[in-house]
């Protein structure tokens, strides 16, 4: 059995190598009262060695998306922008990926036609924005929820 040394901790190889397949991520925020995006289990516990990039990409993606929704307000939901061109916003209504490597999202565009956007994970760039409800309902659309309970189920 051979051994590791990293920051006075001895582990064995197995170990290190268990840990550098463990999703690690680290954020910090000017105000104190956001808090980082939690990892259900069934996210975490799964080595990412096991994952394609797009599975990986997908449920990181549900977890800012759910973190994101948690600061809105009841008039606001969430949207997602696009970089380069001018395709606006996309209210985002469902999301899912295509192994190995593509990321989908469904939704509505500004003028509420149906969108489909299809993105290989090297093109991936997302931008959350918060945009008003479309429909006068007592409660915002919040599909981070939803994604976040599909994760669990997995």
């Amino acid at each position: 059995m051979s051994t590791v040394v990293e920051a006075d901790q001895i582990r064995t190889t197995a170990e290190a190598v268990e840990a550098a397949a463990i999703p690690r991520r680290h954020e910090v925020h000017a105000d104190p009262e956001v808090a980082p995006c939690e990892v259900p289990d069934a996210v975490a516990q799964t080595p990412v060695t096991e994952k394609s990039q797009a599975q990986w990409a997908y449920e990181r993606l549900i977890l800012y998306i759910q973190n994101f929704e948690k600061q809105l307000d009841n008039e606001h939901e969430v949207a997602m922008g696009f970089t380069g061109g001018h395709a606006g916003a996309l209210r985002i209504e469902g999301m899912g990926y295509f192994d190995p490597d593509l990321v989908t999202f469904y939704g509505t565009d500004s003028s509420g036609v149906k969108t489909q956007l299809v993105q290989h994970i090297s093109q991936l760039n997302v931008m959350l924005r918060a945009l008003p409800k479309q429909i006068e309902t007592a409660e915002p659309n919040r599909i981070g929820f939803r994604l976040a309970q599909d994760l669990t189920k997995a």
